[in-house]
């Protein structure tokens, strides 16, 4: 009887109130009260509503569209899902909030040089992008930049003189990137010390025409050192990944990293192991060339999670020598599948760490 009811009386109100109990999997809040449900409507035989997804490549989609389903089976009439995509965003303190369009920054570190750090920078920016969001990248290493070579030649180079006394960043594979490179030149080293380095990144982050973009993604330089310094005073990051190798020699400066980001309140998304094994592509081998295990240990000790280990190819280093990173490369390689994988595990993280927070737009857009 209250079956046949539903099925008489359904009303946008009333869907929303089903909808209501259906519980977003990564934050364990109801879609209504988290704002994630869009518009409802209601046909003869046909309810249809829009659901915003927290972050691109949401691992957890068809648990929650198997809630949605189950939560309105009961009216009886066929289900459809329009998925969209609303990044959250919590607003720092008004003395900190020096990127206002930019809704996630994301610190990818290491404890030391020689662990693919840029790779994965460069190939995260680009699965971001290919799931659908919006992404710039800040080549906060200054010594040593290299994300100018890595992406590519640029669409547009960055112009340092645009009006206003802004500045618009290169664009390279439809990514905003910024660096030292473009002001020094060519071949040239930069000799800095530690108040040069301070004032150069502060400029990056007040005065370069980011636009709207849902994750900054800052390749740091390797260590504990001005760079990060800076950075952690200038403005919240929302988290750090840290990159390493399996074995036990870059475990340990990991550990500085780690200790250095603890100090400076910038909270920790998970580990990435890198060179992880190498696989033979004649016979399928797999043969762990760095020892094996370090990263998940590295993970356990510091309760984080393990968000990818990524293999040892020579696809991957040649993509970055060319300036064509893999994920762009290769889009339907095991190797670009790996980014992707890594990068929604990524975005997701990043997620938890902001969905209690304030309203965030209410703008969504579909993928």
């Amino acid at each position: 009887m209250r079956a046949e009811k539903l099925m008489s009386e359904v009303t946008v109100e009333s869907v929303r109130n089903a909808l209501s109990t259906v519980k977003d999997p990564a934050t364990e809040r109801d879609i209504v009260s988290s704002r994630q449900l869009g518009e409802i409507t209601v046909g003869e035989k046909e309810l249809r509503v829009a659901v915003a997804l927290l972050s691109p490549g949401y691992p957890m989609k068809g648990t929650l569209d198997a809630s949605i389903r189950a939560a309105l089976e009961p009216f009886g009439r066929t289900v459809v899902i329009d998925w969209g995509l609303s990044v959250p965003r919590k607003p720092p303190r008004q003395d900190l909030d020096r990127l206002p369009t930019v809704k996630n920054v994301l610190a990818v570190a290491a404890g030391k040089g020689g662990v693919g750090k840029s790779t994965v920078s460069s190939n995260l920016a680009m699965a971001l992008q290919r799931l659908g969001a919006r992404v710039g990248i800040l080549d906060a290493d200054i010594y040593g930049p290299s994300m100018p070579k890595m992406m590519g030649p640029p669409s547009r180079p960055c112009d340092k003189n645009a009006s206003g006394d802004r500045i618009i960043p290169a664009l390279h594979r439809g990514i905003p990137v910024m660096s030292v490179d473009f002001f020094v030149e060519t071949g040239r080293a930069v000799i800095w010390r530690g108040p040069m380095i301070h004032k150069l990144l502060q400029q990056f982050l007040e005065d370069v025409e980011w636009g709207e973009l849902d994750y900054l993604i800052i390749d740091l330089p390797p260590g504990t050192g001005d760079a990060q310094l800076s950075l952690g005073q200038l403005l919240p990051i929302t988290g750090g990944v840290m990159v390493t190798t399996p074995q036990e020699v870059a475990l340990l400066d990991v550990r500085k990293a780690v200790d250095m980001f603890a100090k400076l309140e910038v909270p920790l998304l998970g580990v990435i192991e890198n060179m992880s094994h190498y696989r033979c592509p004649s016979c399928g081998h797999v043969d762990h060339i760095f020892a094996s295990g370090g990263g998940k240990r590295l993970a356990e000790e510091l309760e984080l999670p393990l968000l990818g280990q990524l293999p040892i190819d020579p696809k991957v280093s040649a993509g970055g020598e060319r300036g064509d990173p893999v994920v762009h490369s290769a889009p339907d390689s095991e190797h670009a599948k790996v980014f992707l994988e890594l990068a929604a595990q990524v975005a997701l993280e990043a997620a938890k760490r902001h969905a209690t927070g304030p309203k965030r737009s209410s703008l969504l857009r579909t993928v």
